[in-house]
């Protein structure tokens, strides 16, 4: 397997462990983020992301909680996988498994310095938001809320550092 792979592996395994911090040592300072959620740059905003939900795993979830990946690939400037998380979903309580398909680039140094996850967001909300989801998850409005809410909640945790 290819360098960058292992560093794919590694940053699964870290977050199956949630640890954020070995998943964070995994991305460059100027990387780039973007799911159905977030689209953030920078380390800082990534790497939070990702402390702000493995602790919300941690405090909520952990009887919940895993992570099963497989599909890792990657050669000098790509890879990809894909994953399933299994959790409750910290702002409801309803069990969720999403399944999600990761595109990364690397860097010279082997750093990730773009990951883009994709998932099919209705399917998302209507484990996550029950009704809501179910009626609203497939439309532009609810996708805005749930964005705009993650942001706060992004700002917030940043804001404690």
């Amino acid at each position: 397997m290819h360098p960058n792979g292992q560093t794919i592996l590694n940053f699964y395994a870290a977050f199956a462990r949630l640890d954020p911090d070995t998943m964070a040592g995994c991305y460059a300072d100027d990387v780039a983020f973007d799911d159905e959620v977030f689209s953030l740059r920078g380390k800082r905003e990534t790497a939070g992301m990702w402390g702000m939900l493995c602790e919300a795993t941690r405090a909520k979830g952990m009887d919940a909680w895993k992570l099963e990946y497989s599909g890792v690939e990657a050669d000098a400037s790509t890879g990809r996988a894909h994953w399933d998380a299994h959790y409750r979903f910290s702002a409801t309580g309803r069990m969720v498994l999403n399944r999600i398909d990761a595109s990364f680039t690397f860097n010279a140094q082997g750093l990730i310095v773009s990951h883009h996850d994709r998932f099919d967001f209705w399917a998302w909300s209507r484990q996550a938001l029950g009704a809501p989801g179910l009626l609203l998850g497939w439309t532009p409005m609810l996708r805005a809320k749930v964005r705009m809410q993650a942001a706060a909640n992004l700002r917030k945790f940043l804001e404690r550092g």
